[in-house]
């Protein structure tokens, strides 16, 4: 019951928005749009329902396998907290196993886990290499996300074509040199045709 009772506040307060900028919440197109945005929304921000450690949990497999493993060109959608508009991009992950390795399909997971919660690109990709760090214990982590920014699109500068690239280095990718650029090497080699 108090979901409902929330999800119905919700879509007031998108009827408040919709007179605020001067239009009619009771017109034909937009009669449904309150319900829509709740929905929307609550898509979005599903990460903060989730837990990235229960994610992982049943994912790590004991491997002697001890080079670089990469998962790069995750999509990734999230909102920026600051003007709650999307910012979008790609992820890439590497870590050097010591003795452990992760399901690749869970990289893309604690990915969408984070960005689904309101988020600055820099926390976000510091908050995915923290915690596959500390629940796989790898050698090194590197993880790099590159995004375009609708607030610097749509608004203010209004920069098309910028993209805004973070980087966290755990470990090994932040004491060596060499892995480090093994990586930044890799992740942006192209895939043969």
């Amino acid at each position: 019951m108090a979901a409902k009772a929330s999800e119905l506040e919700f879509e007031d307060i998108i009827r408040q928005l919709l007179k605020q900028i001067g239009e009619d919440p009771g017109r034909e197109g937009l009669l449904k749009t309150p319900s829509r945005v709740a929905a929307m929304y609550g898509f979005l921000t599903k990460g903060y329902n989730e837990d990235p450690e229960k994610v992982l949990k049943k994912a790590v497999f004991t491997e002697r396998y001890s080079e670089m493993v990469i998962v790069r060109d995750i999509d990734f959608f999230s909102l920026c907290e600051h003007h709650l508009v999307p910012f979008y991009g790609k992820c890439h992950i590497a870590y050097i196993p010591d003795g452990k390795i992760i399901g690749l399909s869970k990289m893309p997971r604690i990915v969408e886990v984070f960005a689904r919660r309101l988020q600055v690109q820099e926390r976000l990709t510091q908050q995915i290499a923290e915690t596959i760090f500390r629940h796989l214990k790898p050698l090194g982590i590197g993880v790099v996300m590159e995004a375009k920014h609708l607030c610097m699109m749509m608004r203010g500068v209004e920069q098309h074509d910028t993209v805004a690239t973070t980087s966290a280095m755990l470990g090994t990718f932040r004491d060596d040199v060499k892995t480090r650029s093994e990586f930044l090497t890799l992740i942006h080699r192209s895939l043969p045709s």
